[in-house]
């Protein structure tokens, strides 16, 4: 399976997601690499204590370094340019594009799909960063962004600190602590939230192989 994560700018969740989905499918047995195409190398950085349990390259590596995987992830540019777009994801199974709910995300993500569609690569929205507080927000985005026939992911990424603690200590959000060593108490909200995501993206990968399969 072959997964590409692209954001549209900076500060979309794009590095968290490709490390967190990568995360749940280690967990559950898959032998994971996520191959670092951003310039920024953002998930090198995140990777760089070596405690996640799984592979993360650099793009010029991975010809060798995936041979082996069974599920790719590749963490894309934080980029709206669309050769970019269009080589970064060639080959993937599902392009899935990190969206927050501020207005400039969601009119970018809407360009995007938009140009997926165009070379007809499958891809999925992800509402992040949602802040319970203000979940009328998100809820607007994802009927603006379902309105433009974008499909949108069922869950959403909660807006949570342990995130951050989690990409400071480079682990993933289950394990993330604060400065005294305590457990962030909402941290299984984020991790729950991803392991959805993942189930889904599975689920909707194995029905496009069996619609394929039956045409």
């Amino acid at each position: 399976m072959f997964v590409t994560v692209f954001g549209q700018k900076g500060g979309v969740a794009k590095t968290c997601t490709s490390i967190h989905l990568a995360s749940v499918w280690a967990q559950q047995g898959y032998a994971v690499c996520v191959v670092d195409a951003d310039r920024n190398r953002s998930a090198t950085a995140y990777a760089a204590r070596g405690l996640l349990g799984f592979d993360v390259v650099p793009v010029e590596a991975a010809a060798k370094a995936t041979r082996s995987a069974q599920i790719v992830i590749t963490d894309g540019q934080a980029s709206s340019h669309e050769d970019e777009l269009k080589n970064l994801s060639a080959g993937s199974d599902i392009v899935v594009l990190p969206t927050t709910s501020q207005a400039r995300s969601v009119e970018l993500t809407i360009e995007m799909s938009a140009i997926l569609r165009g070379y007809g690569i499958r891809h999925a929205a992800l509402l992040v960063k949602v802040d319970t507080r203000k979940q009328r927000f998100a809820d607007e985005a994802r009927d603006t962004l379902e309105g433009f026939g974008l499909e949108v992911l069922d869950g959403s990424i909660p807006l949570l600190a342990a995130f951050d603690k989690a990409e400071v200590q480079g682990v993933t959000v289950r394990e993330a602590v604060d400065d005294k060593g305590r457990s962030d108490p909402r941290r299984m909200t984020g991790w729950a939230a991803y392991c959805a995501a993942a189930n889904q993206l599975q689920a909707i990968l194995k029905t496009d192989s069996a619609d394929n399969l039956a045409a």
